[in-house]
């Protein structure tokens, strides 16, 4: 016995000195689920959750509110048995609910409602009216909310119909569609803010209204708004009761067609088109469009479609004294791609601005509400309505724990005069950091007109000038040629390693967008020269990406180990599967197409959503793969077909 204590204490320490004698780059960085691991909540046996809404009690209870219209009560949520009883029913469409004051309060499709427990039996005998809106018949009028702002009102959301000639045209076809409606204590309805199409996801962030919109037409892409008393974010439906003496917008329908052209074009029978994308013609940016309607109110944060989510849901807070470097920022979820992501605000010159970056993908459905617990675990609100998610299931209620080991990826980034100051969770490596090829800065806009969202337009490349390392290796200041006001920024960091671990950043690309440009001090350029960096770059301005299919471009199908790491960078897992249809088309049946690799690349990069009709979720135009990437993924689907015999 002790002989074998004798090798075991030997070899471990051979294996000690073994491994400081090894470069560390050897080790493979952590990944999301090392550090944020998924646990499912158990919910009663043949409850269909679907859920619209999650709140916490004082108790530490949770509410559970469904979009089939049930409202449940849940002891000891954290537990591996939690007990749940049913509180209310027979709702319409419940998308959201709150704890106020002692009472549950949820948004149905068409009014916000109280449930009272008169006798104290766990069940709601009481349904009482707060405040009620006009409805119409259309399945797209859907109420979100409410959110309790400190003064103690409610703050609610509400979408728009769709035509009927025009199916694809967002309607306000009874009034407050398309708006914010603060509703005070008495049920007094204040219109707020108009504009808005799909406003899932409404949030009271440090005291302020915010909310996250989806893509569609006039909406370029999701984003986070503040939301001001009077602001427009952009949608024109709700134009159409801007007389109303209550709403705050004075802006008319005419007054905005005269800025934005609503593309209404009639075909030789009469019949309206839908408006398409056209490559070649002129466009206006909800930036410029602002110069002449000064009420709109541009994204704090724009949320580029198809990378970070394609049906953004609800923000959330993180409490400052929760998950270590991530305290006080801000959580959006993802309907159609099963995550979420993390928010860096920052105020500009008065201006709300800041990144976006991958948090945490992988949840069983569409990531809809989300509610923190007592033990700083967060409770996230499962639904995909049956548009289809990347996770496999249609609904449920899951919980998504940090275990207390802090992960390395960017904390921070802010805006300088002359680039950005990026923060990290950890001290990064110097040498590292001081390879301007450690960095990568892109930019582009969007198109602001009513065809179902835009692609990615002006893209220009930003050389790096300089960098600038913090004495706490913890900071990291690039110097930029050109930034660009009203601009995505991607700043991408894939040279940039973790002192000690040599680790790569789990997350490496965050998007910044920048309305404000502060004052201030600009970096000193030591190296390299500003001139040679721009000879370097100076072709490198694409506006559109064009592949032209030529036979000398060659590329081996990747392994299995390398398509998989390739696919989940550039998000396409996000919407598609090998063998089974998601939120698009399984890779299969993409490759049943018999498209050439370079027609794919094409069609990464330029979608045409009239392509698959089936889908209600078109694709988006993914510039920012890398051909030579693109071109692998698109050898691989097409190795599907030869493997499957298809």
């Amino acid at each position: 016995m002790n002989s074998y204590r004798i090798i075991f204490k030997y070899a471990t320490l051979f294996f000690i000195i073994f491994g400081l004698c090894f470069p560390t780059q050897s080790q493979e960085s952590p990944k999301e689920e090392d550090f944020f691991k998924i646990l499912k909540v158990p919910a009663p046996e043949g409850v269909l959750l679907e859920v619209g809404g999650l709140t916490l009690l004082p108790d530490g209870s949770l509410g559970v509110a469904t979009r089939r219209g049930d409202v449940f009560l849940v002891k000891n949520p954290t537990s591996n048995q939690p007990y749940w009883t049913r509180f209310g029913y027979g709702l319409h469409e419940i998308l959201g609910i709150a704890y106020h004051e002692g009472s549950m309060y949820v948004v149905q499709r068409g009014e916000l409602t109280k449930l009272i427990d008169s006798n104290s039996d766990g069940q709601a005998e009481i349904y009482e009216t707060i405040a009620s809106w006009p409805l119409s018949t259309h399945y797209h009028e859907y109420s979100f909310g409410p959110k309790v702002t400190p003064e103690g009102n409610f703050i609610v959301t509400t979408n728009v119909a769709f035509g009927d000639q025009e199916w694809w045209r967002g309607e306000a076809r009874v009034p407050y569609r398309g708006m914010t409606l603060k509703i005070h204590q008495d049920g007094t309805i204040e219109p707020f803010a108009s504009g808005m199409r799909s406003p899932a996801g409404p949030g009271i962030l440090n005291g302020e209204v915010f909310y996250t919109e989806n893509q569609g037409d006039y909406i370029a892409s999701g984003g986070l708004w503040h939301l001001e008393k009077g602001d427009f974010s952009g949608h024109p439906a709700s134009l159409a009761w801007s007389e109303l003496p209550e709403v705050p917008v004075e802006m008319n329908t005419d007054e905005f067609n005269a800025v934005v052209d609503p593309m209404k074009i009639k075909d030789p029978n009469g019949r309206y088109i839908k408006p398409e994308n056209n490559v070649d013609a002129p466009y206006i940016t909800l930036a410029q469009a602002k110069e002449k309607l000064p009420e709109i109110k541009l994204p704090a944060i724009w949320l580029p479609h198809g990378v970070h989510g394609i049906s953004n849901s609800e923000p959330l807070m993180i409490p400052d004294d929760y998950w270590g470097p991530f305290g006080g920022q801000v959580l959006v979820g993802d309907q159609g791609q099963s995550k979420i992501m993390r928010i860096m605000l920052e105020k500009v010159n008065g201006v709300y601005q800041g990144a976006s970056i991958d948090f945490r993908s992988g949840f069983q459905s569409g990531v809809l509400r989300m509610a923190f617990a007592k033990d700083q675990s967060l409770f996230i609100g499962e639904t995909n309505r049956g548009w289809g998610s990347a996770g496999d299931a249609n609904e449920g209620l899951q919980r998504l724990v940090w275990n207390r080991i802090v992960p390395f990826e960017i904390r921070t980034i802010k805006a300088k005069p002359d680039g950005f100051e990026i923060e990290f969770t950890k001290p990064i490596d110097p040498k590292s950091a001081e390879n301007l090829e450690s960095f990568s800065v892109s930019s582009y806009t969007y198109k602001y007109f009513p065809v179902y969202g835009s692609p990615p337009v002006d893209s220009q490349d930003h050389p790096i000038l300089g960098v600038e390392i913090s004495e706490d290796k913890k900071k990291v200041r690039i110097a930029i040629e050109n930034p660009k006001k009203h601009y995505v920024h991607r700043l991408s960091l894939p040279g940039i390693r973790a002192a000690g671990t040599y680790h790569e950043l789990i997350h490496t690309d965050a998007y910044y967008t920048l309305h404000e440009i502060p004052s201030g001090k600009t970096l000193t350029i030591k190296a390299p020269m500003k001139e040679d960096i721009i000879e370097k770059t100076q072709e490198k301005k694409p506006t559109r990406v064009i592949v032209k299919p030529t036979t000398s471009q060659k590329s081996e199908v990747p392994t299995e180990n390398e398509i998989m790491a390739l696919l989940a960078k550039n998000t396409c897992t996000a919407c598609h599967a090998p063998n089974k249809r998601v939120v698009g088309p399984s890779f299969q049946d993409i490759a049943k197409r018999n498209y050439s690799p370079e027609k794919i690349v094409d069609l990464i990069y330029n979608p045409k959503p009239e392509n698959w009709p089936d889908y209600s979720t078109p694709m988006a135009a993914m510039p920012q793969v890398p051909k030579d990437q693109a071109l692998k993924i698109a050898h691989w689907i097409n190795s599907l077909k030869e493997n499957k015999g298809i």
